[in-house]
Formats: C-alpha cells, structure tokens, sequence
C-alpha cells in the first residue's frame, strides 16, 4: 500500500511539473517580440507599408510566403509603377522548408525580331533611355504563376484581390514617386509621353504628392489574369492588345515572343562568408559581384572599431576600391546560355580575390585603367524588392522592375501596362543580342544561413546601386555590428561608371575629405534611389525592415 501510494505521489509530482513546465512555455511563447519591427509568425518588407500589409493579410489568411510575395509585388505595380509592374521581370530567391535554396529567374528576353543596330542607340551616360525598341518580352506573371503552381497554397485570383482594388479605387501618390514626378527630367518626359494618360490632370500637370492616382486599365487585365491565370496575358485577348499597342509605338515584340517565354529554375549559387553561407543567383543576375565585394572585405576582417573616427576613412576607401575592380569586372556578367565563356567563375576564384585584394593599397587609388581595361557600362536607376518570411520557414527574395524609372516610358492604352526597357541593360556590356537572351542586371535577391540559426532574407532596388546597397547592408549587420534597421539605414557611397566617388547629403565630411586626400575623385549625384527590405528570422522572433529612403515600412504578425 506505501509502495502505491508513493508511486501515486510521483506521478502527481510529474503531472504537476509537465503543467509548470507547459505554462511555462506557452507563457513564454505568447511574450511580444521586444522591438516595433518584430514579429512572432512571418513578416513581410516591401517598398510601402501598404504593400507591407497586403503581403501580410495574404499571410494571415493562411497563405505561404510566395502568395504574400506576388501580392505584395502585385500591390507595388500600383503604388509604385515607376519602379516595376507586370510589363518587366524579376529574379526570386526561395528558400523551402527542408533548407535547399532555388532561382526563379524571369527577367526579359530579347524579342525575335529587333533593330538590327540597336547598341549604337545606347547613351554614354547616366540617362534614361526612351522608346519601344528596348522593350524586352515580359516575363513577369509567367514566373509568379511557376513560383504559385510550386510553393502557393491561397487560390491565384486571391492574391490579386487587394491590388485590382487599388488599382480601380485609386491609390495617394506617394512622397517618394512624387519627388520622381516633380523631377524636371522625368516631369517632361510624362508630359510628353503616353505615360500622360495616367500620370496628368486634365489640364496635363502632374499629379503631386497626395493626389489619387487610379490606374482602370490596368485593374480591367489584372482581373481577367486573376480570373483566367497568367495564360491571358501570353497568349489571350491582353497579348493581342498589348502587342497592338507595343506595334503602334514602333515596337517589334509579337504574339510568337509571348507564347515562347520560358521561366528560369536553377539552384542558388552558394558564397561562404566566415561561418554564413549566403545563397546568390547565378547570372546573369548580379549576386557574383556582390559575392566578389563581400569576399575581398571579409579578407580584411573588418570589425566595429572599424568605423572609429581613426578608421573610418580607411574602412570607406578599401570598400570603394573593391567596388571599383567589381565595375570594372561588370562585363563579365551575362547569360550563360548564350556566352558560353562568361567569367563570372572568376569572381568566385579564392585565389583571384586574393590577388584583387594584395592589389588595393592603403596609401591611395589609381587611374581608371588599373581596374581594368575596358570602360564601365553606363549606371541605370529603377527597380523593387520585397522579403517575406512565412510561419513554416519559407523565405522569399524578390526583385523585380521595369528598368529606368517608367521603364521605356511607353504605356499601353489597351491594357493599362507601362512598358519595359530592358534591353537597355545590354548598352556597355555586350557586342551583340540573341533572340531569347536576358540582359545582365545588378539584381541580387539573396538569402543568409548563419550557422547559429539565423536566416537573413535581403535584398535592394535602385538599378547599379543594387550592388553597392546590399553589400554595404550586409557589411553593416554582418562584421560591423550594427542591428538590421542601422545597417539599412546607414549612408551608403555609389561608386559611379566612371569611378568617380559619390555620396549623399550629409555623409561624415571628414570622410569625404580624407578620401579626396586619398586620391578618389569626388561625383556630384544628386539623386540616390538606393533602396533595401530585409527580413530576419533569430530565436522566436522575424525582425522586418523597409528602406525609409522610400518611405517604406515593413508589416507583420
């Protein structure tokens, strides 16, 4: 009878501390995450907190970090169609749950048919680049419907939901593209473009900061695509509008260039960084160059005391002398399916970054022709990155653009797209195009593993910036210490095509001056459209962050 009744008292022992212990940790799981950008579940970091919070809604409902992305994407072609849209491409990097990192690559293609000198019309400077013949084959949807049909879980036509909405109802023009807008440059070429049509008042001024923008035409094809898939712009009513409109504006895309466009699935290339490995795409995405930065400054071991007053200058010049051998080494980036030598497996050699880096002295720079022996391709803006990490570990890294700000800046009346140009990305950095060939691009959506557990999902827009944005970003967080929001947020340096040096208001002037007194020669950009959404998963909590140079915010749950 004791023996019973002592076994009867340690099982109540063991039930009682199983419930101490259950209390516990529900209590401890149901704690808020410490910061504002902190979240439990899954997050998502767009351009605008309303395209924050229309990936999150899609989250909430059930959906993967895939379904959150497109719609968020979707959201950005209305808030933001300067920057990108379903008349451009992308480049995804996701990561599944089991750990394997895979490219979805749908940038655009060069059509069948072509102006034949093409690359002689290619400016020799940091300008836009207008007109129909640079529009490559859009290859937009037909990546969202691959990436949908693989990793989605809401029904398609969901996720078009709150963007058609957006899109008829009319949007605020928001402070960043109304600054675009008020731009004397950009401000002519609207007015004097089909863009008018959406971009004007009546009376032909631009719409301004605040103003209701509705774009009908487009929300009419993005319901018909919701309703029908991807098939309706490749080969429905939409592609035969849209060719109709692209043809009036002396454009040589057809009917056969949609019907033909093939997605891009390939495994992520894999960069170790210290103890990090950080997941890249292969070319002709940019993800070598921003390994090649990366893996020359690791060599340096860098550390917070870096950026002490007594450092700070020297930390800047070893960084802007990588980025300039990284310019000079752009050519080399192209598609791999016609360049059967490209080179990028040279900025991935040990032992070629090593000698790029016994090559960087610390007492000066050098002219132009130390970096390399041909002339940098010509620096280009645009773009858009969205980062979602889903409740079941998903991650999903998205750029995805038009090219130059309103792409070619032609707008197609029929079915509300505005235009890619994309072929413009061959200028400076190819002799000649192919049919099906995607231009070489700065994009570089990645995705860090740190052996402690961490997962980095990161990625940036602002056409060449992309490069100089991520690297710096990830610099900041990875090896100086500083936590995601001040790495972001930190003031970056834009190493022009022209090596000249350039940085943005209210950058440390003792810096610049001791840079000046290094030999660097000083640029005068004026604008800076550098943009980077990260989020990060560590222990219970998803910390997201959006660019505030874009005035963006990052939702969650």
């Amino acid at each position: 009878m004791d023996k019973y009744k002592w076994c009867c008292c340690l099982t109540c022992a063991l039930l009682c501390t199983v419930a101490l212990l259950c209390v516990c940790l529900a209590t401890l799981l149901s704690q808020p995450c410490s910061s504002a950008n902190s979240f439990r579940h899954a997050a998502v970091a767009a351009d605008s907190l309303l395209c924050s919070q229309v990936g999150r809604r899609v989250l909430q409902q059930g959906g993967t970090a895939v379904d959150g992305a497109i719609a968020a994407l979707l959201c950005t072609a209305v808030v933001f169609p300067q920057s990108m849209g379903i008349g451009g491409g992308s480049v995804v990097t996701v990561r599944n749950k089991t750990g394997k990192v895979t490219v979805y690559n749908f940038r655009e293609t060069v059509p069948q048919k072509f102006k034949s000198n093409l690359l002689d019309d290619c400016p020799d400077s940091f300008k836009h680049t207008p007109g129909s013949q640079w529009i490559g084959v859009p290859g937009e949807l037909r990546g969202y419907e691959a990436l949908h049909k693989q990793y989605g879980r809401l029904p398609w036509s969901k996720l078009f939901e709150e963007p058609v909405r957006l899109a008829r109802e009319g949007v605020p023009v928001p402070p960043h593209l109304g600054k675009i807008l008020s731009m004397p440059s950009v401000k002519s070429r609207v007015q004097h473009s089909s863009l008018c049509q959406v971009f004007c008042k009546s009376n032909s001024s631009l719409l301004k900061t605040g103003d209701i923008m509705k774009f009908p035409q487009l929300a009419e094809s993005m319901q018909i695509i919701a309703e029908n898939g991807a098939d309706a712009f490749y080969t429905g009513q939409i592609a035969l509008d849209l060719v109709h409109d692209i043809q009036a504006a002396g454009g040589t895309l057809d009917m056969d260039d949609l019907r033909s466009y093939k997605v891009r699935v390939m495994d992520a290339w894999t960069v170790p960084l210290g103890e990090t490995l950080m997941h890249i795409p292969p070319p002709p995405a940019g993800g070598v160059l921003l390994a090649f930065i990366l893996k020359i400054m690791q060599g340096f071991s860098f550390t917070p005391h870096s950026l002490d007053e007594d450092q700070k200058i020297q930390f800047y010049h070893h960084y802007i002398e990588a980025v300039k051998f990284a310019n000079g080494l752009r050519r080399n980036i192209c598609d791999p399916f016609f360049n059967s030598h490209t080179g990028a497996d040279l900025l991935m050699d040990p032992a070629f970054i090593d000698h790029i880096r016994t090559m960087i002295s610390p007492n000066g720079t050098n002219p132009p022709s130390y970096y390399s022996d041909v002339r940098a391709p010509p620096d280009h803006t645009g773009t858009s990155q969205v980062s979602v990490l889903d409740k079941d570990g998903l991650a999903v890294s998205a750029t995805s653009t038009i090219n130059h700000l309103f792409g070619g800046g032609v707008y197609s009346p029929r079915t509300g797209i505005i235009l890619n140009n994309e072929l413009a990305d061959f200028c400076g950095r190819a002799n000649t195009l192919n049919p099906g060939e995607q231009p070489p691009s700065s994009m570089t959506p990645a995705i860090l593993e740190y052996k402690s557990g961490r997962l980095l999902v990161i990625g940036g827009a602002g056409g060449s910036m992309i490069t100089t944005a991520v690297a710096l970003s990830v610099i900041n967080h990875l090896w100086l210490g500083m936590s995601l929001k001040e790495a972001i947020d930190a003031p970056i340096v834009f190493v022009d095509s022209k090596n000249k040096v350039n940085f943005p208001p209210g950058f440390d002037q003792s810096v610049i001056d001791g840079l000046r007194a290094l030999g660097h020669e000083v640029g005068q950009m004026e604008y800076f459209f550098n943009v980077v959404n990260a989020v990060e998963k560590e222990d219970r909590c998803i910390v997201a962050e959006s660019d505030a140079r874009k005035k963006g915010m990052a939702d969650g749950y």
